[in-house]
């Protein structure tokens, strides 16, 4: 009995120096399954402006009043083919634009309806010698009011004692045609050499363009007036009694990019369009003829 329990504890001893030399358990990490390795930030890439769509730009067109209707079609259709472009249209008599653009006033394209106003900044080097170029030709005619309350027949009625005539001033190149055409009736016997100054003594107010006179005489705040073919189609509810072609004058207009033009390539792709043959073509719809038919 002594023998076994001698034993026993030997061998609770040997368990025990084992248990002590036995390296002790290292802990290991669970392995990782939400967090994502480390990555650097990402980097940013440099953008390159598109090639198909440019940046926003507004062209700005002063533009005799008598290119409204067609200038207006003319500039849509050169938006759709130049996205991100905007052209912005300043419509007045082509003197009054004139005195505008020597003052001083930013634009890119300059359209007169006549050479007298475009010639000035030709010698102020305002347009470049040799840029203008003519891009359409209109002629003139008499308009009355829809219910004609004058009776006005003929062009010899305009002579009448107490008619109420509205031109446009001299300085505006409709007024200043006007005015030339009725000179040339005066040339002519059938009219009488005082014929344009009994017509001139019936003007009650001369006007800064024609899409003034268009509007007075409309309302019948006058008994006729004469103002561009072109102005007469786009409001058909008028009278008219044409001008025969001997003693019309036909109108010139004249188109250029300014020298101080804001987007000058642009400028120049503009007058380019009108010269082209859609922009003949709009202008045809609106009644003016070709520069050089």
């Amino acid at each position: 009995m002594k023998r076994f329990t001698l034993l026993f504890s030997l061998m609770v001893a040997l368990a025990m120096l084992f248990s002590a030399c036995s390296p002790a358990a290292t802990p290991t990490a669970a392995p990782a399954t939400s967090a994502p390795a480390a990555t650097e930030a990402p980097t940013a890439v440099p953008t390159v402006a598109s090639t198909s769509t440019a940046a926003p730009v507004t062209l700005t067109v002063f533009a005799a009043a008598s290119l409204t209707g067609a200038f207006g079609d003319i500039g849509k259709a050169f938006e759709a083919a130049n996205p991100g472009v905007t052209v912005k249209f300043s419509f007045a008599g082509s003197s009054t634009l004139l005195t505008q653009i020597q003052q001083g006033a930013p634009a890119d394209v300059f359209a007169s309806a006549d050479h007298k106003n475009m010639d000035p900044l030709v010698t102020q080097n305002l347009v470049a010698s040799g840029s203008d170029q003519d891009f359409a030709t209109n002629l003139l005619q008499v308009i009355l009011p829809p219910n004609n309350p004058a009776n006005v027949q003929t062009l010899q009625d305009l002579a009448k004692p107490g008619l109420k005539l509205i031109l446009e001033d001299p300085s505006v190149p409709a007024g200043n045609y006007s005015r030339q055409i009725l000179a040339n009736m005066s040339k002519d016997p059938t009219y009488g050499a005082d014929f344009s100054t009994k017509v001139l003594a019936n003007v009650v107010s001369n006007e800064t363009d024609v899409k003034v006179v268009v509007s007075k005489v409309d309302q019948g705040e006058g008994d006729a007036g004469i103002v561009y073919v072109t102005d007469a189609l786009a409001t058909p509810d008028l009278k008219t009694i044409s001008i025969p072609a001997n003693y019309n004058v036909i109108a010139h207009y004249p188109i250029a990019p300014l020298v101080k033009a804001p987007n000058p390539d642009l400028a120049k792709a503009f007058v380019a369009y009108v010269l082209s043959a859609d922009g003949q073509a709009i202008l045809k719809e609106w009644g003016f003829s070709p520069a050089n038919p």
